[in-house]
């Protein structure tokens, strides 16, 4: 049992890793394409001041597609930690049971 839920802790633990990192780098580029969209914006309309720019960035699809992404990659990194924090307490109640059943049976025992 405990090399089968070392397994998938393992395994839990790298897709949890790069689905952390898939939304942290998600939330950083989030920044980075407001900003290319504000640019785009004041470049098509010259002298457009920096809210217009903004509200033209938060309105433009690529950033309506950025959020999505950074929703699911959201979704599947706090899937991933409950799942490991899951497989985590199921290894630690089946250690719990091995130490009891080695006690009953020193205790049959002497």
């Amino acid at each position: 049992m405990s090399e089968e839920i070392y397994a998938r802790m393992h395994r839990l633990a790298k897709d949890y890793a790069e689905a952390e990192a898939k939304r942290i780098y998600l939330v950083e580029f989030r920044k980075s394409k407001k900003s290319m969209l504000m640019k785009a914006a004041e470049v098509a309309n010259p002298g457009m001041s920096a809210a217009a720019q903004e509200r033209e960035a938060y309105a433009d699809q690529e950033y309506q597609n950025l959020l999505k992404g950074l929703e699911l990659a959201t979704q599947k990194a706090i899937e991933a930690k409950w799942e490991l924090t899951i497989i985590q307490t199921q290894f630690e109640s089946w250690k719990v049971k091995k130490w009891g059943d080695r006690i009953e049976a020193r205790n049959l025992g002497g």
